[in-house]
């Protein structure tokens, strides 16, 4: 039984990445590349690629993403490279099929961008959501990462900037700038499809109310919380630092119980990539 779910799940996770790659691909053959405006990474490079010689942009976007498969394949896993292959050519493919479907924006630039971005990124973030990926520039970044004293993130924009210089050949200047700023936003719609809107966060408290603040916490967002002691460096006083990690979507209700009890308290909040064990769900907000 455990086995035959597994293949569902298997199954599902490979329908969405199809569908992710159609989306990634919509998004540039009815938004992007008819007004003059790329995308980052190897579909950027491809699209360049298929500008200047005349070759289909599929076909493209299948070869040069073949080097970063295989790193893919030999830093992160088999499953991973397997599901990026499907992504990468469903995209491919559908470049192919919507080669010739009407554009839905002629013109406005911020429209284009907007819209464009938001696609791709929606297409993207699917895929990566599900354990593919549909470009292979962020598999380079995480092995540069682990041989360079640069972060993950920042070698994705440094590599891309070389991507915008080569399209700012074909695109013009304009184009490039269009370009980077719809990389951008589908950067930020990846983010959201792939963490979901209800995110959460970590709030840490340095207050002079530590026990009335835990219990309101507790009693109004039906959130649990820790303690930890810790001194002032200067005056070398002793003090509770409370731990809450909450729902994104309680952020404004938990600021709210901190104005109320302390509003001197001394606040720190981090994004929090993931949360798992416990019992960490949506609770009631009173």
């Amino acid at each position: 039984m455990a086995s035959n779910n597994k293949g569902v799940n298997k199954s599902f996770r490979v329908l969405m990445i199809i569908i992710g790659g159609f989306i990634a691909a919509y998004g540039l053959e009815a938004v992007l590349i008819p007004n003059n405006v790329s995308d980052g990474g190897v579909t950027g490079l491809s699209i360049v690629g298929s500008k200047l010689f005349g070759l289909p942009l599929g076909l493209l976007i299948a070869i040069l993403n073949i080097p970063f498969i295989y790193l893919g394949y030999k830093q992160i896993g088999k499953s991973f490279a397997i599901f990026s292959v499907i992504g990468i050519v469903s995209l491919s493919i559908g470049t192919a099929l919507m080669h010739h479907v009407p554009t839905i924006i002629h013109g406005d630039t911020l429209l284009v961008t907007v819209v464009g971005g938001i696609i791709i990124g929606f297409g993207m973030g699917i895929a990566l959501r599900n354990g593919g990926a549909l470009d292979g520039i962020d598999m380079l970044a995480v092995l540069l990462s682990r041989k360079l004293p640069f972060g993950t993130s920042d070698l994705i924009l440094f590599l891309n900037l070389f991507v915008f210089i080569i399209v700012s050949t074909v695109f013009g200047f304009q184009g490039a700038i269009l370009s980077a700023i719809a990389y951008f936003i589908a950067s930020k719609v990846v983010h959201i499809v792939e963490e979901g809107l209800s995110g959460s966060k970590t709030f840490n408290i340095i207050t002079s109310k530590p026990d009335e603040m835990v219990e309101t916490i507790r009693d109004r967002l039906g959130r649990s919380a820790t303690f930890k002691t810790a001194y002032g460096a200067y005056s070398n006083q002793e003090f509770k630092e409370i731990t809450c990690v909450i729902n994104r979507l309680e952020d404004s209700k938990l600021k709210e119980i901190i104005r109320e009890i302390d509003p001197a308290a001394f606040v720190i909040v981090y994004e929090v990539v993931e949360v798992k064990g416990g019992n960490f769900q949506k609770r009631d907000i009173h």
